[in-house]
């Protein structure tokens, strides 16, 4: 599954997110990737478990760093990426595909930046 940047939303803490009906999906962005180096191990939430928007709901490791991976929205996990948990260099090899975690929406959300909002936010940042 990958899917246009352009079309997506962004997090302050660079995480993108699909939202279809009440599912949303998330993961890091290309910059996030970048940033971070070879990811090496991905800690994700566990299933049925609740997430709450702005919280950390798990970990990414890399060669240079350990990140946390914020919930964008708030809800409950129904799916995890277990591509990503087997082989977490997918992350780098394609950050829009490899998706990270599925969640069904509670109603509750971070403030999401458009694809303009994100760039910009990332050019003053760099």
């Amino acid at each position: 599954m990958t899917v246009d940047p352009t079309t997506l939303s962004y997090t302050a803490e660079h995480e993108w997110v699909l939202i279809e009906g009440g599912v949303a999906t998330f993961g890091i962005t290309d910059y996030a990737a970048e940033q971070l180096g070879d990811v090496v191990f991905v800690d994700l939430p566990a299933i049925d478990a609740p997430v709450v928007a702005g919280q950390v709901c798990g970990e990414i490791e890399s060669t240079k760093s350990v990140g946390e991976l914020y919930a964008p929205l708030s809800g409950r996990v129904i799916q995890v990426n277990g591509e990503v948990d087997a082989d977490p260099s997918l992350v780098n090899a394609d950050p829009y595909g490899a998706w990270l975690v599925r969640i069904e929406l509670d109603g509750e959300s971070a403030p999401l930046l458009d694809r303009a909002g994100y760039e910009a936010l990332i050019e003053g940042a760099a």
